[in-house]
């Protein structure tokens, strides 16, 4: 429940410090100084956003799986993984695959 908050509290901070991005560039631009920086409560916005979003995101997040051998056997049969083709090679169909139209073999 508190992800979902933190995911929430994120996407509302960050909203709001875009408009007030845009605020505060429409005034640079009204005044005539297009450069200039951002102040420093809309930077420590985003970057509170930033954080709350990771840590929401890392919260809502499933538990890990195990990916070790293992574990993979437990799902799988000895059966299962014998029956895989062996070695495959394709020196028997080369001749055919990359023979020219006048060669008549085709």
């Amino acid at each position: 429940m508190i992800e979902k908050l933190f995911l929430t509290l994120a996407t509302l901070a960050l909203l709001h410090a875009a408009y007030s991005t845009y605020e505060h560039l429409s005034l640079l631009k009204a005044l005539g100084k297009p450069e200039g920086s951002l102040p420093l409560d809309i930077v420590y916005e985003s970057i509170l956003a930033l954080i709350l979003g990771l840590l929401g995101a890392s919260l809502n997040a499933p538990p890990l799986k195990d990916i070790t051998w293992a574990s993979e056997m437990k799902k799988r049969t000895i059966d299962g993984m014998d029956s895989r083709l062996g070695f495959a090679h394709y020196k028997s169909r080369g001749k055919f695959l990359f023979a020219s139209p006048h060669d008549g073999k085709i």
